[in-house]
């Protein structure tokens, strides 16, 4: 398939990566001339993180080098592409006036699918491009979680879901397809929930962003796996749980709009992992090696949870 990849991105570049190892031939543009020419590194870095654990399936730096090309214009990207990933900024009128664009100078034939995470991008778009629109959303980083989230548009042809749904597949992702969209999809709503709570606890002095960290990682994470949420409820009895809601003990916070404790640490520069700081210290450490030690033991967890196995596609 001849992939055409709008935006070099956090995201954009490493999505462009997981289509070449899957054997596409694949374009990549971005308004930013600067954050273009970094995708290149920032592929190999990725690439060759994953060659040496094992997960590169056999494709080389020299095959990427011939898999991915980069276009300063966007006209350049999408000549002949079948399918045109969008992963541009999170901003309505940024996404509307590159769809107009795409309508222009994009094949009249090609799937445009966007990677918006919580944005409804339909109602953004042409008309005449709705039939062939869909999201297809990826998490970070995208060569190791395996998750998409899949929404056609209210017009989309099903024939394109199912055709990007199979080639997502037989890349080794786990693509849900939902049949309507809602901000954030599952696991981001899921996300933003514990996020919300999270802020609370700490900034109401409940709890440090360590003991908030301790108990996700030694509690909830050991399960969460192996389980998920619903096989869990399984496992701990629905009239345990029934009799928990009946209770009323938990009362969610309300949704909020900002973080005390999140607003300090911006002010002060401390805005996470790039900056060197954020809830914790990173010890003036160079991102680029924190975000590699990540991978690295993404990457063990992920290889341990393959042969581990899951309740929920086991159970058959």
């Amino acid at each position: 398939m001849r992939v055409a990849v709008v935006g070099a991105g956090l995201m954009g570049h490493a999505i462009a990566l997981v289509w070449a190892m899957g054997g596409h031939s694949v374009r990549i543009t971005d308004s930013s001339a600067e954050t273009l020419a970094r995708s290149k590194g920032l592929m190999e870095t990725a690439l060759s993180t994953l060659e040496e654990a094992g997960l590169s399936r056999g494709f080389t730096a020299a095959q990427l080098a011939q898999a991915v090309t980069r276009h300063e214009r966007l006209a350049d990207c999408v000549e002949g592409a079948e399918l045109i990933v969008e992963a541009i900024i999170e901003k309505p009128e940024a996404k509307q006036a590159l769809y107009a664009q795409l309508l222009d100078c994009a094949p009249p034939e090609a799937t445009v699918a966007s990677n918006t995470s919580y944005l409804d991008v339909f109602p953004l778009m042409p008309k005449a491009l709705l039939r062939r629109a869909m999201i297809a959303h990826w998490y970070t980083p995208p060569y190791l979680v395996d998750l998409v989230d899949l929404v056609p548009s209210p017009e989309c042809e099903r024939g394109r879901v199912q055709a990007v749904e199979a080639a997502l597949k037989t890349m080794g992702q786990v693509p849900i397809t939902m049949e309507k969209f809602i901000p954030g999809y599952i696991a981001n709503r899921i996300q933003a929930t514990v996020q919300n709570e999270v802020q609370r606890l700490i900034d109401e002095g409940y709890a440090t962003a360590e003991q908030v960290d301790l108990a996700v990682i030694h509690g909830i994470a050991l399960r969460m796996p192996i389980v998920g949420v619903m096989a869990k409820a399984d496992f701990t009895g629905l009239r345990l749980l029934q009799d928990t809601f009946r209770n009323g003990v938990y009362q969610a916070p309300p949704p909020r709009d900002h973080s005390t404790s999140m607003d300090k640490l911006i002010a002060e520069g401390a805005t996470g992992v790039m900056s060197g700081r954020g809830y914790y210290d990173w010890g003036g450490r160079d991102p680029a090696a924190l975000f590699e030690e990540r991978d690295r033991k993404l990457i063990a967890l992920k290889k341990a949870l393959r042969a581990i196995g899951n309740m929920v596609e086991d159970r058959t």
